[in-house]
């Protein structure tokens, strides 16, 4: 599609990319980790198959968000048990699945990490390749689970090749969204759109918030969140207008969002995306 606009008296003609991105809202089997990346798997494909470009999962879905009974003697031990290595089978398995799929995985998970693990995203892009490793910097230390883990310490911002062309592509975790530098932080890394799985209740104010932080910063976001019973499902995503794009329902299912990018024309190789809303 092309479009233009003018610029102080120039005509100037912009390609739209549509760059699709699945919210996988899947209802999780505990901390079963086989099962749960079982069913990631079988959703992953499904999106594949529905034109997505990016497939993303809740919040921490190699174990469900499972939280441990801090009062349980070695609960917090066996929680320590499930975390995984980025380099790991179960793991990796979603950087062949992509390229087989031609299709970006973001994959979360309890990432094993010293001194203690760590709360993760890894992007993989449609040739399998990792893009980032990202691991949630404001962790909910009111939970006894999340203040048994490692924060990280950067946001990340990585180029995903994808078939509609390259995006800047960045990442923050649930409660990372309710603090504005970073959404902020990852603009100013030149994230387009802000990929966010999250494990909550998302109600109004929460929405509202997330929606704020695609126009003050000019970039799509889109959220995972979990169905119901586990939460309140409403994954979601806006343009950097405040478009809303997609609202689930508290049903389990995938849910796409299709972002609307601009190229200035008319080299290819030499195009520069415009931060300007396309509604604008």
């Amino acid at each position: 599609m092309l479009t233009s606009f003018v610029v102080s008296g120039m005509c100037v003609a912009l390609a739209a990319a549509d760059i699709t991105v699945a919210l996988l809202q899947m209802q999780p089997d505990g901390n079963n980790v086989a099962a749960n990346f079982d069913k990631a798997e079988r959703f992953c494909r499904d999106a594949a198959a529905e034109g997505a470009d990016i497939a993303l999962m809740p919040e921490m879905w190699s174990i469900g968000y499972t939280r441990f009974d801090p009062d349980k003697p070695d609960a917090r031990e066996d929680f320590y048990k499930d975390a995984l290595a980025g380099h790991s089978d179960a793991i990796q398995r979603f950087s062949v699945l992509a390229k087989e799929l031609d299709m970006a995985i973001g994959v979360t998970y309890l990432e094993a990490y010293d001194p203690l693990p760590r709360n993760s995203l890894t992007l993989f892009d449609r040739h399998g390749k990792e893009v980032f490793t990202y691991a949630k910097v404001h962790t909910s230390d009111f939970k006894p689970m999340e203040a048994s883990m490692t924060p990280g310490d950067a946001f990340h911002v990585g180029t995903l090749d994808l078939r509609a062309g390259q995006v800047q592509v960045g990442a923050m975790i649930c409660f990372d969204r309710e603090q504005p530098e970073s959404a902020r932080i990852l603009m100013l890394k030149g994230a387009e759109i802000i990929l966010t799985p999250n494990a909550c209740r998302l109600e109004e104010l929460r929405l509202d918030q997330f929606k704020i932080r695609a126009v003050e910063n000019v970039a799509g976001v889109a959220m995972t969140n979990y169905p119901s019973p586990t939460h309140n499902g409403c994954s979601v995503a806006y343009a950097a207008s405040g478009e809303c794009l997609v609202m689930a329902d508290d049903k389990e299912g995938i849910y796409l969002a299709v972002f609307c990018l601009l190229y200035t024309s008319p080299s290819p190789r030499d195009r520069t995306r415009s931060r300007m809303p396309s509604s604008a």
